[in-house]
């Protein structure tokens, strides 16, 4: 078996992109699963991709019995934030939001971990994005 997940894209426009994911665990669990793909024509913002310059400017979560980690994809995926057991928002709207660090063969694209997760863990996780283009 394996992990129930979704990901449902609610908002994917010119400047603006928002992904709801969830996981209904069976104890497999995700390593390093790419979520959001920056990537991928899919979020062109005037015919370019985001890549790096994708920002996150707010997490909405719930998670039951684990943790979420919240990746950036490079050579050595970079740490967003780790989101334990609970219900909360995270905003990063105030300081225009959170920047890839741009390390090493870094791509913009996000990656989720569940840490502790057993049967009957879960997660919904909605990522808020702005697409940037390269100055």
């Amino acid at each position: 078996m394996a992990d129930a997940v979704t990901t449902t894209v609610e908002n994917n426009g010119p400047r603006n992109l928002t992904i709801q994911f969830t996981n209904e665990s069976d104890g497999t669990g995700e390593s390093a699963v790419k979520k959001v793909d920056a990537t991928s024509a899919t979020y062109a913002n005037q015919g370019t991709v985001p890549g790096v310059h994708l920002k996150i400017v707010r997490i909405v979560y719930s998670v039951s019995g684990g943790a979420v980690r919240l990746l950036w994809e490079a050579s050595a995926n970079t740490d967003v934030t780790i989101r334990g057991a609970g219900i909360g928002t995270m905003d990063y709207t105030a300081v225009g939001g959170l920047k890839n660090p741009n390390n090493t063969g870094a791509t913009g694209s996000i990656l989720f971990t569940t840490v502790g997760f057993v049967s009957g863990s879960s997660y919904s996780i909605d990522l808020e994005m702005i697409k940037g283009v390269a100055p």
